[in-house]
């Protein structure tokens, strides 16, 4: 399977994140001393990746800039006898940063519309799939693999066209996320928001954490089209994609899982590698 581009999904208000995310971009807050957008991108490139597709809000900035050399800076901690922090703010090699703008204005939002937004860019051939791995969450894996590149194998060694990873939760908070329902193969059947306990087909909720094949962006582009108040989510054509007959293969992550979109999540992730880093 031909995969080394990435689509990451970061623009937006970050509202479950207010005021802080009024000054402090959502995927550049700290997990440590790194950006919980950093910790994505180095799964990434340890998997392969070698063309990252930011879709960013337009007046984006911090993010941008933390992937672009700063020789200022490195002067200054050369001069100053600080040349061990260099390899820690030096943008990683062998990758492409890519920024793609979602305009706020426009009105739309939602899941689907970045990856909408991208298709042009990638300029995804035949044989390629490309990762959809969302900027405000990573799967942690503390002996340094990478979730990516098991993806990747996972969904070859299927035979599947596609793949998703599923976190486990315990079955008490399954009302809080989306369950997915898969088949004896570990197929994807369908994705259930917010069941209750008797309702819940599984404990597996989706990270929003894909790999697919180009055949995808045929049913983003028919979901797109149609004009409707409200979001547009992402799970809606890859529903109409498993519907139509395209295999999507559900890998479980053994890695942790940060959430880092609401506070409390943010704060356990921060205490999780404290303690595991």
């Amino acid at each position: 399977m031909k995969c080394s581009k990435a689509i990451i999904p970061v623009a937006g208000y970050g509202t479950r994140r207010l005021p802080v995310t009024k000054a402090v971009e959502k995927c550049m807050l700290p997990l440590l001393n790194r950006p919980i957008i950093d910790y994505v991108v180095e799964d990434c490139i340890r998997a392969g990746v070698s063309d990252i597709y930011f879709v960013v809000s337009a007046n984006a900035v911090q993010l941008r800039r933390y992937y672009e050399r700063d020789e200022e800076l490195e002067e200054y901690l050369r001069s100053n006898g600080k040349e061990r922090l260099i390899p820690s703010i030096t943008p990683p090699e062998g990758v492409t940063f890519h920024f793609i703008e979602q305009d706020q204005a426009e009105g739309l939002y939602g899941t689907a519309v970045p990856v909408w937004l991208a298709k042009d860019a990638l300029d995804l051939q035949d044989d390629e799939s490309v990762l959809i791995i969302m900027g405000d969450q990573c799967l942690y894996r503390t002996d340094g693999g990478s979730e990516t590149k098991e993806l990747i194998e996972s969904v070859e060694r299927s035979g599947s066209d596609s793949g998703m990873i599923a976190v486990p939760v315990p079955e008490e908070d399954v009302e809080k996320y989306g369950i997915i329902e898969i088949d004896e193969e570990d197929n994807f059947v369908q994705i259930v928001e917010k069941p209750s306990r008797a309702e819940a087909p599984s404990n597996l909720n989706n990270a929003s954490f894909y790999l697919f094949d180009k055949a995808l962006f045929t049913f983003v582009d028919r979901y797109m089209s149609i004009h409707r108040d409200g979001e547009y989510y992402l799970t809606d054509p890859i529903n109409e994609y498993v519907i139509a007959g395209h295999t999507l293969h559900v890998k479980q992550s053994k890695a942790a899982y940060l959430d880092c979109g609401i506070v409390e999540g943010w704060v356990a992730a921060n205490q999780f590698l404290l303690e595991n880093s």
